[in-house]
């Protein structure tokens, strides 16, 4: 999900009944990158590009914000076959500009358009030097969006997928799937089968000789890091100023990084109880024993009895496992997510969870063909969701066969269930998604390795509860001596908009190329309760 927590979330509709139904509004039929060495055909028209900046149409977006659009090959192999628009936004520089930064918050699937438009202040010490730059990947926001069609679910009524897995019934399960398959690959149009983080990689590429810049100089969050890594590995010698905070691990498979996500979602849990058993006004009273198991209590009821909410279908105990795990990214987020389980548990009502959650605008109408930009208003509801495992299985080559599904179900959901019993069930959903479907790129983890490019600043953050701090640590040995170390000491999801010393840090090094020394470390922050600010 996006690495910077949201000051002003988006609403989502609510993701309907049970967990795997909640889990197939994502899926998209991935295919294996077509361009990933050897001879490459006749790309200069898209290298010849300028960027055009014009003023923001969309009044969502700030005023003092420009947008524009690069042009980009639907297929590298064949590019005279069709084209794609991705969507720009940027922040001029105010003083002396040496460039652009170009910006990535995560996901897969976050809109860097939109993202930056709502938290462009954070970044504003980075115009000092260059104009800051959000996009929208291929597939994403209002870059040829994704979508798995109406219906919050995304599954065929026919399925069988409002409940749970059934682990006794893996073959019902794998032909729901295959059904959302189908679904998802005629509402999504052309560029589902050219999604994927080689794909996205390349088009960075492009967006930077369109910028003017002859390096790409780059700040990445989460998902946002493995694309910073791939870049490097595809164009090691265009690498200017990178800095990757929050890193994805590259060799992990979709499953193990499942278990780790639900394990460090469970410890992020655990320390807001033990901070939230501190207040009185603690929704779940001052024992934290008791407290642990009124959280998995409360999932468990609206998973059997989900209640209505205010933003139209029912609430169910996995829409509140995605708040928890939006409004345990950051500690600053913490007074507002008790608030919100306070109106939740005492009143019922959902709207401060559900503003958690992070989502779309409007509904897709059927099968839409790639090419040019789409409104705001145009993005389908599920195109965070439905990019983002699109993407993850375009990355992920793991494919086990239908007998190995039916072996592996049972023993993930145990396993799953004993990384977190609140969120393991969530995660182990996601991961079914890539079961049965074409197998994506083996690019990643073969050939991102030993990088020759110029110096990237990696940053992990010892209580992260999305991308652990050992995933830092194995991907700069892998990346080899290009890789410099940062450790923050803090919690929370990336250290970047949390640790004053590691926005210092990255602005020293993106601005000045001031690299601290390899395996330095930040201190953590103060104690996230004394922010009160709530979103407006």
């Amino acid at each position: 999900m996006p690495a910077v927590p949201r000051t002003r979330p988006a609403l989502r509709r609510c993701a309907g009944a049970g967990a795997v139904a909640l889990a197939l509004l994502g899926a998209g039929l991935p295919a294996t990158a077509t361009a990933e060495g050897g001879d490459q055909p006749d790309l200069t028209r898209f290298y010849r590009q300028k960027v055009g900046w014009t003023a923001c149409k969309d009044v969502a977006l700030p005023k003092d914000m420009q947008c524009a659009k690069v042009t980009v090959p639907l297929d590298y192999a064949r590019p005279a076959e069709g084209t794609l628009d991705l969507a720009l936004s940027r922040y001029r520089a105010t003083g002396t500009s040496r460039g652009s930064v170009l910006l990535n918050f995560g996901g897969p699937g976050g809109s860097g358009v939109s993202q930056l438009g709502q938290d462009g202040k954070k970044f504003m010490g980075l115009t000092n030097g260059y104009d800051v730059v959000g996009f929208d990947p291929r597939g994403v926001g209002r870059s040829s969006p994704v979508s798995c069609g109406e219906g919050t679910g995304g599954a065929p009524d026919d399925a069988g997928v409002d409940e749970p897995p059934d682990v006794a019934r893996p073959q019902a399960l794998m032909k729901a799937l295959k059904q959302l398959t189908l679904r998802c690959t005629r509402n999504s149009g052309p560029v589902l089968s050219h999604i994927g983080t080689v794909n996205a990689s390349r088009d960075l590429d492009v967006i930077r000789q369109a910028l003017g810049d002859k390096k790409l100089n780059y700040l990445g969050f989460s998902y946002g890091t493995r694309l910073g890594a791939v870049y490097a590995a595809q164009f090691p010698h265009n690498v200017g100023r990178m800095a990757l905070d929050g890193v994805d691990t590259l060799t992990e498979s979709l499953a193990e990084q499942g278990v780790a996500g639900a394990r460090g979602q469970q410890t992020a849990l655990d320390d807001f109880l033990d901070w939230c058993v501190a207040d009185r006004g603690c929704p779940f009273g001052q024992d934290r024993r008791k407290a642990g198991e009124a959280v998995l209590k409360l999932v468990r009821s609206l998973d059997e009895d989900p209640v209505p909410s205010d933003f139209g279908g029912p609430f169910t105990g996995q829409d509140l496992v995605d708040a928890l795990g939006q409004g345990l990214y950051g500690r600053e987020l913490w007074p507002l997510m008790e608030r919100a389980l306070a109106s939740l548990t005492e009143d019922g009502d959902t709207r401060g969870v559900q503003n958690l959650a992070s989502g779309g605008y409007a509904l897709p109408h059927g099968h839409r063909p790639a090419g040019g930009l789409v409104d705001s208003a145009d993005i389908p509801v599920d195109n965070l969701s439905a990019a983002l495992m699109a993407i993850n299985c375009a990355d992920d080559p793991d494919r086990p066969s239908a007998l190995r599904l039916t072996q592996d179900v049972a023993r993930l959901q145990k396993e799953y269930q004993q990384a977190s019993p609140v969120f393991g069930r969530y995660r182990l959903t996601q991961v079914l998604l890539c079961y049965g479907r074409p197998r994506g790129t083996d690019f990643i983890r073969d050939e991102v390795k030993d990088v020759p490019s110029a110096p990237m600043l990696l940053v992990g953050t010892r209580g992260d509860p999305a991308t652990p701090y050992s995933w830092t640590v194995e991907t700069a040995k892998r990346l080899g001596p290009s890789a410099v170390v940062l450790d923050n000491r803090g919690d929370g999801h990336t250290g970047y908009t949390s640790s004053t010393c590691v926005h210092g840090k990255v602005d020293d090094f993106l601005l000045y190329g001031t690299l601290p020394p390899d395996g330095s470390s930040c201190p953590a922050d103060g104690d996230g309760r004394a922010v009160t600010d709530s979103p407006g």
